[in-house]
Order: C-alpha cells, then sequence, then structure tokens
C-alpha cells in the first residue's frame, strides 16, 4: 500500500527547516557541556586548554615555516596562521586574568566555611588555612600587575600618610615584581597543596581499609565503593594537575625564570589544563542511582569466568 505524501505548504516547510532541531536527539555529554560551562572554573579550565595549546602549536607553526622556507617551499619563514593564532592567545590569557578580577570573593567565602565546617584534621585545616591566606595574597597582587600592565592605574600611588594630610614619598607600583610575588605566593599555594595531597591519601587508605574488613554487598557498602573510587580519581586529578603547576608558578616566580625555552610553559601549562578539566567535569556530573548489589556480584562473576581460561592457557 503506498504512503500518501503531506502537501508541501507553508506550515511544513516551517516544520521541515525551523523545526529541524526536533530530529535532534537530547544529549546528556551537551547538558553537562553547558551544565560545567557556566561556572566560572569550567569556563577558565577551557580557555586554560585553549591558552597552552595555541603556546604548543605556535612554536611548532614557526618552526615549519622556517623548514618550507628552507626547502623553497615558502618565501619567508613566517607562519600567518602563527601569528594570528599569537594574538588569539594573548586575548585569551588576558581574558582569563581579567575573569580573575573578583577571584577573591571565593577565597573569602571558602576561608569563612573552613572555620564553621573544619577538616576531618588539624593538620589539614592549618593547611588550609595557609592556602586560603596565600591566596588573599596572591590576588590582590594579581590584581595590581594586571592593571598596572594595562597602565589602568599610574606607575606610583599616593602613600598612605596623605590620607591624612600628611606629607610621604608616593609608593612605586612595579609591574613584573607584583606579577613576580603574586606567583610566589602561588607557589606556595601548590607546595602546601602536595602537603594536602599527602593527607588526603592517608584518609583514602583509611577508608578503604575500613570498606575491605566490611566485604558486604548491601546497598550501603556499594554506595562507599563508588564513593570511593571517584574520590581516588579525583585525588589522582589533582596530582596530576599540581605537577603541571608547581614548575610553572616556580617559572614565574624567578627573574630569570626556569626554563630558557617557553614551549616548556606550554607542555606543562596542558597537563595542568587537562586534569583540572578532568577534575572539574567529574565534579559537575550529576550522580548516578547506586547500583543492584547483586547485579555487581554476577558481573564480577562473569568476568572471572572470562578470564580464567585465559590464565589457563598460558600455563
Amino acid at each position: 500500500m503506498s504512503r500518501v505524501s503531506k502537501p508541501l505548504n507553508l506550515t511544513r516547510l516551517n516544520d521541515l527547516i525551523l523545526g529541524s532541531f526536533s530530529l535532534v536527539p537530547p544529549s546528556e555529554t551537551l547538558d553537562h557541556l553547558v551544565r560545567y560551562l557556566s561556572t566560572w572554573s569550567g569556563s577558565d579550565k577551557l580557555f586554560m586548554i585553549i591558552d597552552y595549546t595555541l603556546k604548543l602549536l605556535v612554536p611548532f607553526l614557526n618552526f615549519r615555516a622556517r623548514m618550507q622556507c628552507k626547502a623553497g617551499m615558502r618565501k619567508e619563514p613566517v607562519s600567518s596562521a602563527a601569528q594570528s593564532l599569537t594574538k588569539l592567545g594573548s586575548l585569551v590569557g588576558d581574558a582569563r586574568m581579567l575573569f580573575r578580577i573578583w577571584g577573591l570573593l571565593p577565597i573569602v567565602q571558602w576561608l569563612i566555611s573552613l572555620e564553621r565546617n573544619p577538616p576531618p584534621t588539624r593538620r589539614l585545616q592549618v593547611i588550609e588555612r595557609l592556602q586560603g591566606w596565600s591566596m588573599l595574597a596572591y590576588y590582590p597582587l594579581e590584581h595590581l600587575y594586571y592593571l598596572r600592565a594595562h597602565n589602568i592605574i599610574p606607575s606610583s600611588l599616593p602613600s598612605f600618610t596623605s590620607w591624612f594630610s600628611i606629607k610621604g614619598k608616593p609608593v612605586g607600583v612595579d609591574a613584573n615584581a607584583m606579577g613576580m610575588w603574586s606567583c610566589r605566593f602561588w607557589a606556595l599555594y601548590v607546595a602546601l597543596q602536595f602537603a594536602h595531597l599527602g593527607e588526603d591519601r592517608k584518609l583514602l587508605k583509611m577508608t578503604e581499609r575500613s570498606i575491605a574488613k566490611s566485604k558486604g554487598k548491601d546497598p550501603a557498602t556499594v554506595v562507599e565503593q563508588e564513593d570511593l573510587r571517584k574520590r581516588w580519581s579525583a585525588f589522582w586529578n589533582e596530582v596530576a594537575a599540581n605537577i603541571g603547576y608547581l614548575p610553572l608558578t616556580l617559572h614565574w616566580s624567578l627573574e630569570k625564570g626556569l626554563f630558557s625555552d617557553e614551549v616548556w610553559v606550554g607542555i606543562f601549562g596542558l597537563v595542568a589544563a587537562i586534569a583540572s578539566w578532568r577534575s572539574g567535569w567529574q565534579a559537575t556530573a550529576l550522580p548516578t542511582p547506586p547500583r543492584d548489589p547483586d547485579v555487581v556480584e554476577r558481573e564480577k562473576m562473569e568476568a572471572e569466568a572470562e578470564i580464567a581460561p585465559a590464565g589457563l592457557d598460558e600455563m
């Protein structure tokens, strides 16, 4: 039986063209992406990945242009694409610093919360207090650096005594010094974070031993195991991010820097960016419903049954 086609009128054209998104199925990944990028941290991490990817891509394009010029494939050893991407990278880096202009507010919020909801150990509380105060020093110095680097504030500011009609020497604002000192406080935060991770590992090991002793398959134990898995994943993400941040903060804290080749900045920055993105992506994921313990146990037995023949063949 032949199917009668609907007449192509204005309403049908409207549905076919303007309503074409009805053919696109809902996407949990898209929902997650929008949810994560709507946060300040999510947007910053995306810009961070773009920024450090460009720092690696630009030297490669310039190197390729030089090689092509030597081989007679290009008139000049200059990559126009690299020049454009350098400008884009500069805009992205500048935007990231501008967006951090209110970064002090979450730190104050964190320190207030820290005193009302302290960490599980006294050592962790001391570490987080020191980290919070290091950020209280970092952000104002970075803001001064940013404002001075863009000539928004003058190179010297009136002294504190001038507020009381007392003559005093103006205070100089050295952008480079402000930038280095801000990064030194950031480096302090990163160093303290390694101590924090050491304490986190001890707590995770304790929880792991506690769950192993129970050996139960009740729903509560399954939930605890899943929570522990997520905490270990977040732990290793933080380790990777800190490994990337440490050399960067040391590099920017020194007058002559740590690296002679800026490619290393791109490498370590991209490592930190990807690890930080992964950590934030997992943190903004919707909670998954707890699985049936019987199903988990059955899958485990099936997996062991599949592995057994391979083990026997190797003997």
